[in-house]
């Protein structure tokens, strides 16, 4: 039964999106052929796959193509392919709706930004269909799913309804068809149902797609002259004009691409609209064949750190399309990377299981890590600049590498920059941290944290300011997994501030140790009984040799969770039991050294100074940005205490 025409209502939040996209972006309107076209590509591409993996499919593979058709007297352009289409359902969910994670981010970026800048937006979050409403008042999408009977017909205004019928004879692939607007008057260049607008937009936008791109054309042709020698008037005739070269950039040595052709195909593959910051090629020959074309962005996409975002990397085996999503050639922490992968043999029936186990892609994968490994070193080194934006883009994501992968993880390290003590504006590489090291340190100093504001205000970084030796801040929620991995660069261990037992002093001939013996020996009887009274807290209770100011702070032993390791996988959902720590007392304050003279070690009875140690406790905790775990207690010994002290 045949099914009767249908409208339905766009999502709520497309609604809103198409009004920001007709109102809001106008830098360039171009971009939605640009769109199309690309859609079409991958529609094309699809089907060419499914063709080699289905024999059985009912669908004609043997001229895919795109074609153009203006019409300048109906002010309409149709762009089409003969591609894999779309059901029903699947145009209700992929045009119908806009179902995708940062749909809310981009509304709220569109309804920001400056409309003279707003249309590197589109690619960026994937919604490159719904610009056509930029140029067309009307639209009408008409597609047949390969080896289906009936196709579909959408058709939308932009007005927040649209409407579905069942066409009994649709050809096979995607039709689009663009009710145009009126012809701008300032922008007469800029008619998009000009066939010589068209043939200008392709060369520079699509010139690299891999199938042709073809426009029905009318050529005049003139007449041979007759024997009487007349010549008769020219005849007019229909001829199909190939716009596009189909020339496969990766396959080219990078002397013969131009700049903007390589920004125009990382656009194409990336659907992104910003310039690619870095463009790495990679031509393999030996035992293992394959060319590479890869490019670094110079933003980060909105769903970098969604779990549900696909890998960039597009793979082919002999200029034969196979897969849009190669997670297996790029690891994670390089999902930035967009990007063409052709191999020379292949096999074209290969799955994603046979991917995982392939020799030849666990080879090149290898290959592509340590190449855009050394390109992100070469951005440092050489262009300090362009690696600043690749940092603030993608260094939290590239850290990520430290974690995942063993056999890089020092040319990461090599590749990467931290905050230090030693600038509070420009990060520091590791080379750069170990030149400025005193002559007798041979470790590398490293504090975690929340921010890089609350590792500053932390006790820990007060005997190391007053010897000047300098500090790694560490911020991001990863350093806190890698540090505990027992890295180190160039032979210098990493070490935090924050655990175990930190001598300063060395072999400074300064230190008098018959001094020190005889402070450890005053203190040994307060130290036993705070770690007594405070055994619910703290492990152990000791002097410290990195205090000169506060009078405590909390220390973990080397192998210890940090607060904020607790506190991500608590987050993650991992249950974590609470990790005892070891307070150390600074013996130069004030507020101790009255402790320990009030302390009668002969006593029995120091129940009027268990609340100042429990105190002592609470004010270590709070000075390294931790969480109080019975804040009413504390708030009561404090009021208990000020009220006594007032008294």
């Amino acid at each position: 039964m045949a099914l009767t025409s249908q409208v339905f209502e766009f999502q709520a939040q497309a609604r809103q999106l198409l009004d920001l996209m007709v109102h809001s972006i106008y830098s360039n309107k171009d971009s939605f052929l640009r769109e199309l076209i690309s859609n079409a590509s991958d529609a094309v591409d699809k089907l060419r796959l499914e063709g080699l993996r289905d024999k059985d499919l009912d669908a004609d593979i043997s001229d895919l193509h795109i074609r153009l058709t203006p019409d300048s007297e109906a002010r309409t352009l149709t762009v089409s392919d003969n591609g894999i289409g779309m059901t029903r359902d699947e145009v209700i969910e992929l045009i119908g709706t806009v179902a995708k994670s940062g749909t809310d981010e981009l509304r709220q970026k569109l309804a920001e930004k400056d409309p003279a800048d707003a249309g590197d937006l589109i690619g960026q979050f994937g919604i490159g269909f719904y610009s056509v409403f930029m140029v067309a008042d009307r639209v009408e999408l008409v597609t047949r799913k390969a080896g289906e009977t009936v196709g579909t017909r959408w058709e939308s205004t932009g007005d927040g309804t649209y409407t579905l019928d069942e066409v009994a004879d649709a050809p096979q692939g995607t039709a689009i068809t663009l009710s145009l607007k009126p012809v701008d008057e300032d922008d007469a260049v800029n008619d998009y149902a000009d066939q010589n607008v068209l043939r200008r937009l392709v060369k520079k936008y699509s010139d690299f797609i891999s199938w042709p791109i073809r426009m029905t054309v009318v050529k005049s042709v003139p007449g041979e002259p007759g024997e009487d020698g007349e010549t008769p008037e020219p005849t007019v005739e229909e001829a199909d004009e190939t716009l596009n070269s189909q020339k496969a950039l990766w396959a080219k040595s990078s002397s013969e691409v131009s700049k903007e052709e390589y920004a125009e195909f990382y656009r194409h593959i990336s659907h992104a609209w910003d310039e690619p910051l870095e463009t790495i090629t990679l031509h393999a020959e030996g035992t293992f064949e394959y060319q590479a074309l890869l490019f670094i962005p110079t933003q980060a996409p909105f769903d970098l750190f969604m779990r549900e975002r696909s890998t960039g990397i597009h793979l082919y085996v002999k200029r034969v399309f196979i897969m849009d999503d190669a997670a297996e050639l790029m690891p994670e922490y390089l999902r930035f990377v967009q990007g063409v992968v052709d191999a020379a043999d292949l096999s074209l029936n290969v799955s994603r299981e046979i991917l995982q186990q392939d020799r030849q892609i666990r080879a090149i994968r290898r290959r592509l890590v340590k190449k855009v490994i050394s390109s992100v070193q070469e951005l440092q080194d050489r262009r300090p600049e362009d690696y600043q934006t690749f940092w603030a883009n993608f260094g939290r994501v590239f850290k990520e590498g430290l974690i995942n992968d063993h056999d890089n993880a020092k040319a990461i390290l090599k590749a990467s920059v931290f905050a230090s003590t030693a600038s509070e504006t420009e990060p520091t590489t590791l080379v750069d941290y170990i030149s400025r090291m005193k002559a007798d340190q041979d470790v590398i100093y490293y504090m975690t944290g929340e921010s890089r504001t609350q590792i500053e205000r932390s006790p820990h970084l007060e005997a190391f300011r007053a010897k000047g030796i300098e500090v790694l801040l560490l911020s991001d929620p990863v350093d806190e997994v890698w540090v505990s991995s027992g890295l180190d660069f160039e032979d210098k261990q990493l070490v935090s501030i924050a655990k175990g037992v930190v001598d300063l002093d060395g072999d400074d001939a300064d230190v008098d140790e018959e001094a020190k013996t005889k402070q450890q020996e005053q203190f040994a009887p307060l130290l036993t009984w705070m770690g007594e009274t405070l055994t619910d807290e703290v492990t152990e209770v000791r002097l410290s040799s990195r205090l000169t100011e506060s009078a405590a702070c909390l220390v973990g032993d080397a192998f210890s969770m940090t607060p904020q390791l607790e506190k991500l996988y608590r987050a993650s959902g991992q249950p974590v039991p609470h990790s005892k720590r070891i307070l150390e007392l600074n013996p130069d304050n004030a507020l101790v050294t009255a402790l320990v003279g009030k302390f009668d070690a002969e006593s029995d009875d120091h129940a009027d100074l268990e609340s100042t140690a429990k105190l002592v406790y609470a004010s270590a905790v709070l000075a390294e940005g931790g969480d109080l775990e019975d804040p009413a207690e504390v708030a009561k010994l404090l009021a208990d205490a000020l009220t006594k002290n007032l008294g």
